[in-house]
Order: structure tokens, then C-alpha cells, then sequence
């Protein structure tokens, strides 16, 4: 058992790391980290309350996810839960009453929560112990549970859940959700700008947005994987590179309707028009105030540069539009980057982007089949993309369709 300093210190340092992080759902992710190794606990899962209902945003089980190599986590299928006392994470979220249950198959018959055993029997898992928090920020809102499954004893051995536990972990949840409501104002925010993109263009939805996002943070790990990088790193970029990610459309808000919702296809002067959306989205980033700043004017400049250097708008001044000294070819337009010239996110965005467009309908075609969309990958690797990142992606598309089936278009969900 840890000594009280040994506690006081973790709990502070979970705040310190947890202030820093900006994007939602590495967030959630973290949150659900830590609390699991402050209890010493096998498995857990992290639920968000969306009015009546608790979406199971995160789970983690050590036990069942062994066979992930290191830098495959498996994206969780929501499971959405009433906020009412029939289910133990709905009570907690109703009545914002904190739950330590030693033994979820033998709990009192009169209680008026049961538990759904549905999971284990799927998974051939035993869930025994149980400790379920409320996410109460200072404001008194509930805004998700903690369910911590599982205690382990120093021999790995499944315990209750002890109340050295049960006082500690009820600071780290009043923490944790104060992250999470200031997470979501940023994400909202995100979500807002990248709204105004949908009411002038149809074609920038907000499910798009949000699995081009999660495609590049998954591709992004997978690459960092190869490298070898440090943790804290990966932590750090792909933060930055969700949210970067989310924004790659948003200069779209400065092109005419015109040609932003012209149905048949564009003339080379309206093509050369809607390429500029490029450089009015790294305009919106003017002056570089942090990390992320840098990183979605980058994003939003370079996901249409093509590994050939044949994309765009190529080596060019934000300012004049004009080709950079040295990088005007023969016709005077400027030269498109090429190779690593492409930062590494405007690269990775570029895949993601293009993955996602042909994989779901639009108004203008139909979804593609998922194996037509994969020749086009590998067909344009080389060429249209970075080859080993068209490598990592094709090795991690599992987890890629895991990820659209949590983002499904409006039209099908």
C-alpha cells in the first residue's frame, strides 16, 4: 500500500499532466490510465454523459487485450447506458453516489442497479470487483463515471477494492472532470468553426472531420511505433495532431458558394479558386502562439501536396500568393513541396483525408468498396502519398474501421 506522501504526490502529479492536455479524447484516454494505475486495477472503462445517456467513450482490459501489439489499442464500440438506477454506471451518474462492490455476481437482490453480465460472457472475462465514480466538476455537473474493474492484490490476485483506494481516487475524479468539461469547451470550440464549414459546404461534416482526426492520430501512433519514439512524445504530437486534423478543411469558409456548392465539376479557373482553401485555412493561424497553432496551419496548408510534388499550393508566400525565390517553375506558379519537404502531419492528414472521402457517400458519388478504396492507397503510394505511411495505414486498417463505425454519417446513424 502506498503512504500518504506517496499518494498526495501521484494525485498532484496527475493533475500537472492532465492540465496540459487540450484534446478530449487522449484525455479520456489518460484519465482512464491513470486511475487504473492508482488502484492497480486489470480493467476499466470511461463513460461520457450526453443528457440522459452515458456513452462508453474508453475502455482498457489487460486481461483480453494481451494479443495488441504495443502500438494497437482496441477503439472501444460505444455501449450507451440509460442515466437511471437500473445499470451500475447509470446509478452512479443519476444519483452521483460513488460505488465499491466487492463482488458484482452477488450483489443484494433489493438494490435497484443490476449488472450486465453480457460483456464477460462475450469475452469469456470474470469482472468481480468494482469501484464506479461520478465525474462531478466543481460546478456540481456530473459530466461522465469511472468504472474501475478488477483490484489486484502484489501477486496479481483479484481483491475488492480497499478504501485507501476509494478516498484517493474520489480527488482524482473531481480533477478529471474538471479536465474534461474545460477538454470539451476546446473541442467545441473546434467543432463550431468547423460547423461554419458545413453550413457553406455539405461535404465537410462533422462525423468526416472527427474520423479523418482519429484516422491520423492512429496512423500517426503507428509511425511513431516504427520510429521507436519516446511515449511522452507520442502523447504530446498526437494531442496536437487531432485537433490540428479536425481543422484541415476550414479555410473552405472563404470560397465563393459559387464554387463551393457548385454540383458539376469545377472549370481549371474555379479548380484553381478551391485550391486556395488551403491558404486561406493557414491563414486563420497567423500568429503562432503554440504548438498547435503551428500545427493546424500546417496541416491546413500542406494536405493536398502530393509526395511527386505535383499537389498543392506548393512553395508559396501566405501573403501574396506568389512562389517562394527559387521555387517559381517555368509557366511562373510555384513548385509543389515534395517528399519530406511535406511536413510529416500534412502528410499523414493527406492519407486520412482521402481514405475517408472514398469510403463514405457524398452528394456527388457513392461510397467506394473497401477494397477499391485500398488499391487506390497502394496504387498511389509513391506518388499521391508517403509510401511507408501508406504501409502503417493498410497495417493498422482494423483499427481504421473501428474508428468509422464510432463516427457514422448523419444519413446512417
Amino acid at each position: 500500500m502506498k503512504n500518504y506522501n506517496e499518494t498526495l504526490q501521484q494525485l498532484l502529479n496527475f493533475g500537472l499532466d492532465i492540465s496540459q492536455i487540450k484534446d478530449i479524447d487522449f484525455l479520456l484516454e489518460k484519465i482512464l490510465t491513470e486511475a487504473r494505475n492508482f488502484t492497480n486495477c486489470d480493467a476499466g472503462t470511461i463513460y461520457v454523459k450526453d443528457g440522459n445517456i452515458l456513452a462508453a467513450r474508453y475502455s482498457q482490459n489487460d486481461t483480453t487485450n494481451t494479443q495488441l501489439s504495443p502500438h494497437r489499442k482496441s477503439v472501444y464500440t460505444n455501449i450507451i447506458v440509460r442515466v437511471d438506477n437500473t445499470s451500475i454506471a447509470g446509478y452512479v451518474a443519476a444519483t452521483g453516489n460513488q460505488l465499491n462492490i466487492p463482488d458484482v455476481y452477488h450483489l443484494d437482490k433489493n438494490l435497484p442497479y443490476s449488472f450486465n453480465r453480457s460483456f464477460d460472457d462475450m469475452t469469456n472475462y470474470r469482472t468481480v470487483s468494482q469501484l464506479v465514480l461520478p465525474l462531478t466538476s466543481m460546478r456540481g455537473e456530473t459530466v461522465g463515471v469511472l468504472q474501475l474493474i478488477n483490484a489486484k492484490d502484489s501477486t496479481g490476485g483479484i481483491t475488492p477494492f480497499d478504501s485507501h483506494d476509494e478516498s484517493g481516487i474520489s480527488y482524482f475524479a473531481v480533477t478529471a472532470a474538471n479536465a474534461i468539461e474545460r477538454a470539451k469547451m476546446t473541442r467545441e470550440i473546434i467543432l463550431r468553426m468547423n460547423r461554419m464549414a458545413e453550413l457553406r459546404d455539405p461535404k465537410e461534416t462533422g462525423p468526416h472531420v472527427n474520423r479523418v482526426a482519429a484516422y491520423s492520430v492512429a496512423l500517426y501512433e503507428g509511425w511513431a511505433a516504427s520510429k521507436e519514439l519516446n511515449q511522452e512524445e507520442i502523447d504530446r504530437n498526437r494531442d496536437i495532431l487531432r485537433m490540428a486534423a479536425m481543422l484541415h478543411d476550414v479555410g473552405k469558409v472563404a470560397i465563393s458558394d459559387n464554387i463551393l456548392k457548385k454540383p458539376g465539376k469545377f472549370t481549371p479557373e474555379e479548380y484553381d479558386v478551391m485550391k486556395l482553401h488551403t491558404v486561406y485555412g493557414a491563414r486563420l493561424f497567423p500568429d503562432i502562439y503554440s504548438e498547435l497553432d503551428e500545427s493546424a496551419a500546417a496541416v491546413a496548408l500542406n494536405h493536398h501536396e502530393r509526395w511527386d510534388g505535383n499537389g498543392y499550393p506548393g512553395h508559396i508566400s501566405l501573403a501574396t500568393l506568389k512562389p517562394l525565390p527559387g521555387y517559381e517553375k517555368e509557366d511562373g506558379t510555384a513548385r509543389g513541396k515534395k517528399g519530406e519537404e511535406i511536413p510529416l502531419f500534412g502528410r499523414i492528414v493527406a492519407i486520412a483525408d482521402v481514405y475517408d472521402a472514398l469510403s463514405n457517400r457524398r452528394c456527388y458519388k457513392e461510397a467506394w468498396d473497401q477494397s477499391a478504396v485500398l488499391e487506390e492507397l497502394k496504387k498511389d503510394a509513391g506518388t499521391a502519398f508517403d509510401p511507408e505511411l501508406v504501409d502503417i495505414f493498410l497495417d493498422s486498417i482494423e483499427t481504421i474501421r473501428q474508428i468509422s463505425s464510432q463516427f457514422p454519417d448523419y444519413t446512417d446513424a
